[in-house]
């Protein structure tokens, strides 16, 4: 009955406003030619490290064909985290792979995790050799803690160093597309880095758009789901903004902001909410600094969303570290 009653909401706004909300097209979910894996990198071309000299110390994660271990190098003991798409893996999940090995190739951040081999295995199996961030997401940080796990203050060196490193992404031309707490990690020396670049796209050319239909639902912004509200001043890096904004509610309200805490999301429920609701907003009792900050980030018009480089200059940022 609720299905139905959003539904007819739906095609009622549709009327009025002529939106038209695009679904992933099949030919986005499947290549539509052979996959190769790209070149080695300088750093297996200098050594002759493989896989066998490592050994498994857990599992930190799976699903989507592939596993991510936390690995010891057998000689040195030095600790990393292993990336493991298997070979009989869905074609997706082969192709986000090749674009994050892509991705990880091009960058050199200390607010991206840092990717030190890529190994093809024998099996048709792709890892890529990564650091451990021993403190997780900010997910599960979340997640263990409960609502009240972070401060303004935290939140603002966290905010300050992510915005550093999509700064830095964008000014390579790099969307990253799927910024949430799950994909934010943190190890104990609360360093604060970007990771899984799987549904991520490098922009070659300037006038390039980002049509793709991908990332997590729940942290997209209002203009990838209507393309039709896009303008000549469309900025498509602009949409890991509002996925900032959403993350820095998220952390500091406990639960996901756009839904009461416990309730789950589904698709029409968050087109509704992105698309024809309000932005959500921070609870009375904050400072203007972090109101005026997610303001910033959480504007409908992507034309008014600031970029990273000015939301570093912004007062919530500039307070002093921790």
């Amino acid at each position: 009955m609720i299905y139905h009653m959003h539904m007819a909401l739906v095609r009622e706004r549709r009327r009025q406003s002529k939106l038209r909300l695009r679904l992933p097209e099949i030919s986005e979910r499947l290549p539509g030619f052979p996959l190769h894996l790209p070149p080695t990198t300088m750093s297996q071309q200098s050594t002759t490290t493989t896989v066998a000299e490592f050994e498994t110390v857990q599992v930190l994660g799976q699903g989507n064909g592939g596993t991510v271990y936390k690995v010891v190098h057998k000689r040195t003991c030095n600790v990393f985290a292993l990336k493991v798409v298997h070979a009989d893996s869905d074609p997706m999940m082969r192709r986000q792979i090749f674009r994050e090995m892509e991705i990880l190739r091009r960058t050199d951040s200390p607010f991206v995790v840092h990717c030190h081999e890529i190994f093809e295995k024998p099996n048709g199996d792709i890892a890529i050799l990564m650091e451990y961030m021993d403190a997780g997401s900010l997910d599960s940080l979340l997640k263990n803690g409960g609502s009240g796990t972070f401060t303004e203050k935290s939140l603002a060196d966290i905010a300050r160093k992510i915005l550093n490193g999509l700064n830095y992404l964008h000014a390579h031309k790099i969307i990253h597309r799927d910024i949430k707490p799950a994909n934010i990690l943190v190890n104990k020396n609360m360093e604060v880095k970007i990771a899984d670049f799987g549904v991520s796209k490098i922009m070659c050319r300037t006038l390039d758009s980002c049509n793709s239909f991908v990332g997590t639902y729940a942290y997209m912004s209002p203009e990838r789901f209507d393309l039709d509200t896009r303008d000549a001043n469309y900025n498509a890096y602009s949409g890991d903004i509002w996925s900032l904004g959403l993350t820095m509610l998220e952390l500091y309200m406990g639960h996901f902001p756009f839904l009461p805490a416990g309730q789950k999301p589904n698709w029409v429920t968050l087109m509704c909410a992105i698309c024809f609701g309000e932005p959500p907003s921070l609870p009375e009792g904050v400072s203007d600094e972090f109101r005026s900050f997610i303001e910033c980030c959480l504007q409908k018009d992507s034309s008014k969303r600031w970029t990273a480089s000015q939301l570093l200059l912004h007062p919530f940022c500039r307070q002093p570290e921790n």
